[in-house]
């Protein structure tokens, strides 16, 4: 699949014409050189559950939640840091206990992987690096009711967060002990792109998402149904980026979307737009402007 970067062929959907508002993000699938320490990583570290291990692929997460695939390709290579690609994995946990207790229990195996954390008046968050070097972020949502927004857009900032104080505040007794098996799933995805401008065409006007709050020319951020963002994508790194080629790090990214009926409008959409969708009547495949592959489901049958 091949779409055009300067997103020439986009043209600005109605106001109306946005995702279903309980749209939500899917399992995001990581290429990975080496299976096992991945494993280990995302299910002894941060508390993931285990659902499935066939030859290559590994599936963690909650029983009737997977959050992520990890697939085996240890003939790809690692791409270069300003490539377009993953930013972040975020995975959001219901209780901030458990977040407490799968920050601990990471940054206790694996300290070295720890890369900050923060107060984003929305959320707390604490980010790190996997073992082929994916960004991760641990999170908890404070109550929406919380939540400012002015004029469409929620407030959003990077406040620093001591993760000891909050450790101290937070941890129980049994979390310390053992990572707790909370509810938890992805959150929000973060991409690294090429330019915003593309990515808003794209993500906005196309897929149908609803703009939360942007940085200029640096930041975008992004959902459906009035959540802070289910995706985030920057140039902070990665300016001016193009196409990726295959390599190490994010395989897929998968929306589910609650409806056949907005399945069906996103595919009238793409269609319309010329994007390329692989269309099997359940789901759309296709790829952003930066080849990052995008999986949209509808509701299981």
């Amino acid at each position: 699949m091949n779409n055009t970067l300067d997103g020439s062929a986009i043209q600005a959907l109605p106001s109306t014409d946005i995702l279903d508002a309980d749209t939500s993000m899917g399992a995001v699938t990581l290429k990975v050189g080496d299976l096992d320490p991945m494993v280990r990583y995302y299910q002894s570290g941060i508390g993931l559950t285990l659902l499935a291990l066939q030859g290559g692929r590994a599936v963690l997460g909650r029983p009737g939640n997977p959050s992520l695939v990890l697939e085996l390709a240890p003939e790809l290579k690692y791409a270069a840091a300003t490539a377009a690609g993953l930013f972040h994995t975020a995975f959001l946990f219901e209780q901030e206990s458990d977040l407490a207790s799968s920050v601990y229990s990471v940054a206790k195996q694996y300290p070295a992987g720890f890369t900050g954390s923060s107060d984003h008046l929305v959320s707390k968050a604490f980010y790190f690096d996997d073992p082929e070097g994916n960004g991760v972020e641990l999170y908890w949502d404070r109550p929406r009711e919380e939540w400012t927004w002015t004029d469409g857009r929620v407030a959003m900032d990077t406040i620093f967060l001591d993760p000891n104080r909050f450790l101290t505040e937070t941890l129980t007794d049994a979390g310390a002990v053992k990572v707790t098996e909370g509810r938890t799933g992805v959150g929000h995805i973060h991409l690294k792109v090429g330019d915003i401008a593309t990515a808003k065409r794209f993500y906005v006007d196309t897929v149908g998402f609803e703009i939360t709050t942007e940085f200029g020319n640096q930041a975008l951020f992004v959902s459906a149904g009035g959540y802070h963002h289910h995706l985030g994508m920057n140039t902070w790194r990665s300016q001016g980026a193009g196409e990726r080629t295959p390599a190490l790090g994010l395989g897929e990214v998968s929306v589910q979307l609650p409806t056949t009926d907005g399945l069906g409008a996103l595919r009238e959409r793409l269609q319309t737009r010329g994007i390329q969708v692989a269309d099997d009547g359940r789901e759309l495949v296709f790829d952003d402007p930066w080849r990052n592959l995008v999986r949209v489901s509808g509701p299981a049958r």
